[in-house]
């Protein structure tokens, strides 16, 4: 049976991960932060009813239609409840749900979300199998099956749309395949409705515990050239030249723990430009994709101050940290001599390379390098002081700014960041960097929305040169600013897009709208560049009315709710918003954040009304450590204290596990564990700390302050081995912390196992630096 122990870190109660309950009762949270699942004998199989999750994709020119199914079922001996929390595009218009038992069929209906969350929770009560579909964040949903009776198959199927945007010639589909940990300050600010984000994880490296399939069919209605799937081994097969079937390979049944990617272009890199209508039965809704003019290089760019906002936290250790630091290298690598530039690295605390930002000579460039290498990743993922700092910093008159964030986004203060960047901005640009196969593409695609820039994504340190170069030639000469539509002889109107922002890239502009009459005339779009205005027309003649563009008014719909989401994070009648994006929500049959799809048996099967609830166990994207899900517990992160709340915490906490000869966590049935004891016990554990730790004073410069938090193992001959930091707050105080636990060498009892001294794992928190 597994061990449960509990420890108290700093007056925060911390459980360790391998006692958290993977059955709950009704209505029963742990946690508010995500936990490692660790199986054990007296749980049945129940506690994994997801059997499968499939797509099914059509690509038809530049829309995707797609088909989720998900199976569940209930391998136990009692009623369950399962609850599974999974991803989606931020540009998905999720438009119905089917729920099937057996041979009954059940079409979800959408409510307003209070109301499909009570229907459910009466469902449930009643004994009657329902299926609940939420939207915790624009690329994050959950899903409550309920009354699922042993052996039981319930399929959940859901639709939803999106629109491709190419760039630089280069059409993407992306399929997310799993929502990473997300880390809580613990400060209030995304508490309240984030219990989705309670989930267990199993550990790095552990396959998905569910099959995954997608099937991808591409008819782009122009020659196909270098269609590739570059996250995972496919099947392709060509119909003609402008049509393919991508099947997943047998070998990838579980690569659900990456996002899937497909890329292809068009014969003679051609952009499917035009306009695209659907007449419905109240309103005609079209969708323009207009190819701005050729770049330009402007005669004189002026010198640009970068300021690098770089994650190295927890879930940035091991493979996404090296992509960054290998990412930087060529960022910072490709400064010019007339450049500014600065670094922040954050975590649970933050560190700045200068006070100032400094000029990009050799010698500067070396040292902000070296600065950046010598993180390993650990700690929080303290985002909103790292921008805070980021935008108070003075800017370098005479220079364009620019910032520049890398991050795996994996927090729950998506909002807060965007609000901060779109309020304080001033007149800079912000570029996001996503790290990693399963990013926060909400955050990153969100950051670099509010600030008028562009999102990257680089899943490896081998694209990490590239995509350097790319973000060096958008910044060098963006292709069109101060971006206007007008119309001629089209009766066009509620347009989803209020402004365009700047392009920097070689992507068309997209509009959404709705229109009267016949389609005719055309559609301007005028902006500057280098040389001056441009303008590029589009006549309607061209626009393709066709029944399968349904999904238009669902893309029209989406988009609108997505600026609608841009105003309420600035603060603009945030209550008549609420009720817009609702009244969108139910009038379109859309899935928002305040409407939710709801399907309800009518058969009550479970007659005793009561069960079990089972969180879906995730797998941790591909690449990321077992140190995201720790450094995602709410409030360990350090943070900066004043002298009050400092004195008040509790003195350094020693946690001891046993582990076996091959590393891994043990707690043997029959046999007591002693655990290791320091000589003279706790209190001296303390005093040695506190006499031999120094406040390194870089560290103190940059006003780092906080907690460490570090883990090292006492071999059974008392010797130290294996020390690693847990919980970071700069380099600095990192390495002082290590050099204090090796002056521990030989001052500790080693466990002891059945009377034999056993390598045991020791966690020490509470090493605090202040002032």
């Amino acid at each position: 049976m597994t061990a449960k122990l509990v420890f108290l870190f700093a007056g925060i109660l911390v459980i360790n991960q391998s006692m958290l309950a993977q059955v709950e009762g009704p209505g029963e949270d742990k946690t508010l932060s995500p936990y490692f699942y660790i199986p054990s004998e007296d749980q049945g199989n129940e506690t994994l009813p997801l059997k499968s999750t499939s797509a099914e994709v059509n690509i038809a020119g530049v829309i995707a239609d797609v088909t989720v199914t998900q199976e569940y079922k209930n391998e136990g001996k009692k009623p369950i409840e399962a609850i599974y929390v999974f991803p989606a595009s931020i540009r998905a218009a999720v438009y119905s749900m089917v729920m099937t038992i057996g041979e009954r069929v059940v079409m979800a209906r959408i409510e307003e979300k209070g109301k499909a969350r009570q229907d459910y929770e009466e469902a449930k009560n009643n004994g009657q199998s329902a299926s609940l579909l939420e939207q915790e964040r624009p690329n994050v949903f959950s899903m409550n099956v309920a009354n699922i009776m042993p052996g039981d198959l319930i399929r959940v199927e859901l639709k939803y749309t999106e629109a491709l945007i190419p760039e630089n010639g280069i059409y993407q589909f992306i399929y997310p395949t799993v929502v990473g940990p997300r880390y809580s300050s613990g400060d209030g600010l995304a508490s309240a409705g984030e219990g989705w984000n309670a989930n267990p994880y199993t550990h790095s490296g552990v396959k998905p515990l569910y099959v995954f399939d997608i099937y991808v069919r591409v008819n782009a209605g122009m020659p196909l050239k270098d269609l590739r799937c570059p996250s995972h081994q496919t099947v392709v097969a060509y119909t003609d030249r402008s049509t393919a079937a991508v099947d997943l390979a047998a070998s990838e049944i579980s690569g659900g723990n990456r996002d899937f990617i497909l890329q292809y272009r068009l014969a003679g890199h051609q952009i499917e430009t035009g306009v695209l209508t659907f007449q419905g039965e109240k309103e005609n809704y079209f969708l323009a994709m207009i190819q701005p003019p050729d770049r330009v290089e402007p005669d004189m760019i002026p010198p640009r101050e970068y300021i690098f906002i770089v994650d190295v936290s927890g879930s940035m250790y091991g493979f996404p940290i090296e992509t960054s630091k290998k990412l930087m290298k060529d960022l910072i690598g490709g400064l010019k001599p007339s450049d500014r530039f600065n670094v922040i690295l954050f975590a649970g605390g933050s560190a700045t390379f200068a006070v100032r930002s400094v000029a990009a000579t050799p010698e500067h460039v070396r040292s902000a390098i070296s600065f950046i290498e010598k993180e390993n990743g650990g700690g929080g993922t303290e985002l909103l002081p790292a921008l805070n700092t980021a935008l108070s910093m003075k800017s370098e008159e005479g220079f364009s700014r620019t910032f520049i964030i890398a991050t795996d986004g994996y927090v729950t203060v998506e909002k807060e960041a965007l609000e901060l960047v779109r309020t304080s901005l001033g007149e800079a640009n912000f570029f996001a960097f996503g790290i990693g196969s399963g990013v926060n593409r909400y955050l990153i695609e969100g950051l670099a929305h509010a600030g008028q820039g562009e999102p990257f994504m680089v899943t490896g340190p081998e694209e990490a040169a590239a995509t350097a170069e790319r973000f060096r030639e958008y910044v060098s000469s963006p292709v069109l600013t101060d971006i206007t539509v007008t119309f001629d002889g089209f009766e066009a109107y509620d347009l989803a897009q209020e402004s365009f922002p700047d392009i920097f890239s070689e992507r068309p502009v997209i509009l959404f709208g709705k229109y009267r009459g016949t389609p005719r005339g055309g559609i301007i779009l005028t902006g500057s560049n280098g040389d001056g205005k441009v303008s590029k027309r589009i006549d309607l003649a061209s626009a393709r009315s066709d029944a399968a563009n349904s999904g238009l008014m669902y893309l029209w719909a989406r988009e609108r709710i997505r600026q609608l989401d841009d105003l309420e994070s600035l603060g603009y009648g945030t209550q008549e918003i609420e009720s817009e994006v609702t009244r969108l929500g139910l009038e379109y049959n859309l899935l928002t954040s305040y409407t939710s799809f709801i399907a309800i048996d009518t058969e009550s099967r479970n007659r005793e009304g009561s069960g079990t609830t089972v969180r879906q166990p995730l797998p941790l994207p591909e690449g990321v450590s077992n140190y995201a899900v720790g450094g995602c517990m709410s409030g360990l992160g350090s943070k900066k204290h004043t002298r009050g709340d400092a004195a008040a915490a509790p003195p350094t906490t020693a946690r001891e596990e046993s582990l076996d000869e091959t590393g891994n966590d043990v707690f043997p049935e029959k046999e007591n564990i002693t655990a290791p004891q320091f000589n003279g016990g706790q209190k001296a554990l303390d005093t040695f700390i506190k006499a031999n730790i120094v406040y390194p004073e870089k560290s103190r410069l940059n006003g780092v302050t906080g907690k460490v938090i570090a883990e090292f193992y006492v071999e059974a001959d008392g010797s130290i081995s294996g020390i690693q930091i847990l919980y970071s707050l700069d380099s600095y105080t990192d390495a002082e912390v290590i050099r204090v636990i090796k002056l521990m060498a030989g001052k500790w009892k080693p466990g002891e196992a059945g009377g034999q001294p056993v390598k045991a794992r020791v966690v020490l928190s509470g090493i605090e630096f202040r002032p």
